[in-house]
């Protein structure tokens, strides 16, 4: 059974999708929030790395959408930064299975890993024709 660490924003319907589709394959999917998760800027970096630095960003974010980041304009660093800061800028999902690290669910490279079929369309497409909904606080502790 292959083990993913999936990074996601609560509540995401695609992100769900994903990772349906995942287990349905017969991974077994450990789900984190990437907006509780106290990533160093060295760990972030090494789910970003392999991509061109304007593709780290969620296209979908509604800051990206309405021009006010525009992604073709931060070096590595300034993105780094801005992304640390902001992770709802993230593309999502970060994901690490078998050694490999990434930065958005690429369903061709993740098969390729894996040694399976993912049944799922639009892998990375949003499937909200709105905003996301804002995450939801996780329940306080009695």
């Amino acid at each position: 059974m292959n083990l993913i660490l999936f990074y996601e924003k609560p509540g995401c319907v695609t992100n769900q999708k994903q990772k349906r589709s995942l287990r349905h394959a017969g991974c077994m999917v450990i789900e984190r929030s990437l907006l509780d998760h106290q990533m160093t800027p060295e760990e972030l970096y090494s789910y970003l790395e392999k991509r061109p630095v304007n593709e780290w960003f969620n296209p979908n974010a509604p800051a990206v959408k309405k021009g006010e980041i525009d992604p073709e304009s931060y070096t590595e660093e300034e993105a780094l930064d801005l992304l640390f800061h902001q992770p709802l800028l993230i593309r999502r999902p970060l994901i690490s299975v078998d050694g490999h690290r990434m930065c958005g669910f690429d369903k061709a490279v993740i098969e390729g890993i894996l040694g399976v079929r993912l049944d799922l369309e639009r892998a990375e497409t949003c499937s909200s024709d709105t905003a996301c909904p804002a995450p939801v606080p996780p329940a306080a502790s009695k």
